[in-house]
């Protein structure tokens, strides 16, 4: 099982609030650019905005950036999207058999190396702002010589 699209998305969706930024960025025009429907982009601007990352307004088509692309990290967006619970990206299965040399001693020996996987995962999130993605981005379309906007 992967990570939530969510995630993808909500990167997605800051970029394109940023690289678009002279125009409307209603929930249906971002819908077309990730292929999905508006419902879910509402959805998830809605985690955005809780977490202070976007501003919208209710009725109102339309949505930017809340906070400077530099201040926004990969980290603070997947802690947006509730990707996973705090120390929660790896679970172990609930029901080992304690009978079993194992199965009574599984969850002790690998716990502590799914935590040091996630804090290490998230270090590295933490460590990437949405100005990255957006540069990256940009280098990518001036390289394939087409427009940054959709």
């Amino acid at each position: 099982m992967s990570i939530s699209s969510r995630f993808s998305v909500g990167i997605h969706i800051l970029s394109l609030l940023e690289l678009n930024k002279e125009n409307v960025n209603s929930s249906e025009w971002i819908a077309k650019s990730v292929n999905t429907n508006s419902v879910v982009i509402r959805k998830i601007m809605g985690m955005l905005k809780n977490a202070g990352l976007v501003n919208v307004r209710p009725g109102v088509a339309g949505a930017e950036l809340a906070k400077e692309l530099s201040a926004i990290t990969l980290l603070d967006v997947y802690k947006a999207v509730n990707v996973v619970q705090e120390n929660e990206l790896f679970s172990v299965h609930g029901n080992p058999n304690p009978e079993c040399p194992v199965g009574k001693n599984i969850q002790e020996a690998v716990m502590p190396i799914f935590t040091a996987a996630q804090l290490a995962l998230e270090k590295s999130l933490g460590n990437v702002t949405l100005e990255d993605v957006v540069k990256d981005i940009k280098q990518k379309t001036d390289t394939e010589g087409t427009n940054t906007t959709c």
